[in-house]
């Protein structure tokens, strides 16, 4: 008895073999486990898993002859019974894929003299797993021939898909050689187009001349000369005293910040002192003295050094009122009295209130400290 026949006859144990329902569903259990078995071995091809099933479906039908009933004899018995498998020829299968089990159809024709069919066909078996309620039927092997006359040998797949896989390779390489040309031109066009190269490769015009002011951008206007040596500005000018440290009562300095009147051999001089936030002192600048310099180009003029030892940048802005202002200016003021000069401009038009000179003695916010000797301005001739 080989395994297929044992595993079915074993299963028949386990129910009522003479209920043709129970057997159909021990057959339908048959057909899973050859299904289960193909499916776990992609390497049967396709001839060997036909001749499986219809191992499986010759066996099927000469266990069910057993159970058909006798018919008395009529005629010549030189006829036998014949038994056709309504699948002789299952779909192509292709490895690797789930295979249908084919429906299973028993036809044994007796014929008698008055050509009168004596037949009992079994329904269609499909393909589905046995169910629910059937006990498993015991595994079949099919990992050996179901039969004698199955092949024993697994022949070559000519899946022209397997085929054409051998190709895959020369696609690789087309692709790879077009990506590498590709980066190719692509360093190419970055090296022409100076993309590697440093800003100081690339800054091909003359070099400039190092800026002599940090910070904000202030080109000084016509007039506005900047730091000068104490009384290179008094020639020929009419000088209008704007702040004289014998007068300090005209001097606003916010909380954090200090202004104090002080004196040393070089005369007296008022020390102002930025505060952490940045905050400038202020300077009066009388509605009186505006009202001399509306519609005129006024120069202004900071007698000033920084403390002793430490050298400091001082910022300069100011609010005249209706006449505007004139622009933020930054000098570098070192230990030497100095006069630092600009102009403005004013419009020829009623002040209405005075102005203030606000000083900030530290624009870096590192506490140095600026001593202003005097503020004046004057008119141009």
């Amino acid at each position: 008895m080989d395994a297929i026949e044992k595993a079915i006859r074993n299963a028949f144990e386990k129910g009522n073999a003479e209920d043709r329902a129970f057997r159909e569903r021990v057959y339908r259990s048959a057909f899973a486990a050859l299904d289960r078995a193909l499916q776990a071995n992609p390497d049967v091809t396709v001839e060997v898993a036909i001749k499986r099933r219809k191992a499986i479906q010759a066996k099927i039908t000469e266990i069910e002859s057993e159970y058909l009933p006798a018919v008395p004899d009529v005629g010549p018995q030189g006829d036998a019974p014949a038994v056709e498998l309504g699948a002789d020829t299952a779909p192509p299968v292709e490895t690797g894929q789930p295979v249908s089990s084919p429906a299973v159809v028993v036809d044994a024709p007796v014929q008698s003299a008055s050509d009168a069919p004596r037949s009992r066909v079994l329904p269609i078996v499909p393909d589905i797993m046995p169910d629910a309620g059937l006990p498993d039927a015991p595994a079949i092997d099919m990992s050996a021939p179901a039969s004698a006359g199955a092949a024993t040998e697994v022949a070559p797949d000519r899946d022209e898909r397997r085929i054409r896989g051998r190709r895959l390779p020369l696609t690789a390489i087309f692709l790879t050689v077009t990506l590498l040309a590709a980066v190719g031109i692509g360093l190419f066009f970055a090296v022409q187009t100076g993309v590697f190269k440093t800003q100081a490769q690339l800054d091909t015009a003359p070099p400039e001349a190092p800026p002599t002011v940090e910070g904000d951008d202030f080109t000084p206007a016509e007039g506005d000369t900047g730091p000068a040596k104490p009384g290179a500005a008094d020639q020929s000018r009419d000088w209008i005293n704007v702040f004289s440290p014998t007068d300090a009562s005209h001097v606003s300095a916010p909380s954090d910040a200090k202004a104090e009147v002080m004196k040393d051999d070089t005369g007296s001089f008022l020390r102002i002192r930025s505060g952490a936030s940045g905050s400038a002192i202020s300077f009066d600048v009388g509605q009186g003295v505006l009202e001399k310099l509306a519609g005129k180009h006024a120069v202004f003029d900071i007698i000033a050094r920084s403390e002793e030892g430490k050298e400091t940048q001082i910022s300069v802005d100011c609010n005249f009122g209706e006449l505007g202002d004139c622009g933020r200016k930054r000098y570098a003021v070192g230990q030497q009295q100095n006069e630092y000069l600009f102009d403005v401009p004013f419009p020829n038009k009623h002040p209405g209130s005075a102005g203030t000179i606000a000083i900030n003695s530290d624009f870096d916010k590192q506490g140095k400290a600026a001593d202003i000797y005097e503020i004046r301005v004057s008119v141009e001739p």
